[in-house]
């Protein structure tokens, strides 16, 4: 089986950590298209074939620029946080209609000690937000069996990183998964050992956690009137 990321990789992003500075990046950009940006988009398009078996709505798009790949620089523009580079390299496997609506959209994140997979919408506007709790509302034991089935559970945590500290109003105060509307994000991961991230294995376990996250996803994009 191949594999992607090397302990150069790591290494790279842990002296990105250290050096977050144009000059030097400039100086090691070789290395960020060596041992991380082509193993990524290598990747990417590995799992071009088993995500279209999960989805045939999904793309993993290994474009240099305009792809699944983020880009490595950090928007500053009203960060109080001006280092120019962010420490880790992400890509978000995108719903074929997410330039146009919010969708939820799969993630991958290597980061030194911080490597995950993830799935769901993250930080969407309130109308969103609403219409998502509103759909739980209305289909509990879908949500049930898309967010809380035991072995899914065993797999994946519910972000939890932000939430409301009170359920939002207008809603029933003695339903069932009330806690559960008090997300802002509606994002399910798990973390991935950086060893896990560097062997052989990693581009089938990853088809495994998209299987998994599968009915998770395809709820999200109900709520949201999108194909799955």
């Amino acid at each position: 089986m191949p594999t992607y990321f090397t302990p150069k990789s790591l290494k790279f992003l842990r002296a990105l950590a250290r050096h977050n500075e144009r000059a030097w990046f400039q100086d090691h950009r070789d290395d960020y298209e060596t041992h991380v940006r082509e193993p990524f988009q290598r990747l990417l398009a590995g799992l071009q074939a088993p995500l279209a078996e999960v989805s045939a709505h999904y793309r993993a798009d290994p474009a240099k620029v305009g792809g699944s790949l983020f880009r490595i620089h950090r928007d500053t523009r009203f960060a109080n946080d001006k280092t120019p580079y962010k420490t880790w390299q992400g890509a978000r496997l995108f719903h074929e209609r997410s330039r146009q609506v919010p969708a939820p959209s799969f993630y991958v994140q290597l980061q030194p000690g911080n490597c995950f997979i993830g799935g769901g919408i993250w930080h969407p506007e309130p109308p969103v937000q609403r219409q998502i709790r509103q759909f739980i509302v209305d289909n509990p034991g879908g949500w049930q069996a898309a967010a809380h089935a035991p072995a899914f559970r065993r797999r994946f945590a519910l972000d939890d990183a932000d939430m409301l500290v009170r359920p939002p109003r207008g809603f029933p105060a003695d339903f069932e998964y009330i806690d559960d509307l008090r997300h802002r994000n509606f994002v399910a991961w798990r973390g991935i050992e950086d060893d896990a991230m560097l062997g052989p294995r990693l581009l089938p376990t990853l088809v495994k956690d998209l299987q998994a996250m599968a009915p998770f996803m395809d709820y999200l994009c109900a709520a949201l009137d999108l194909e799955f």
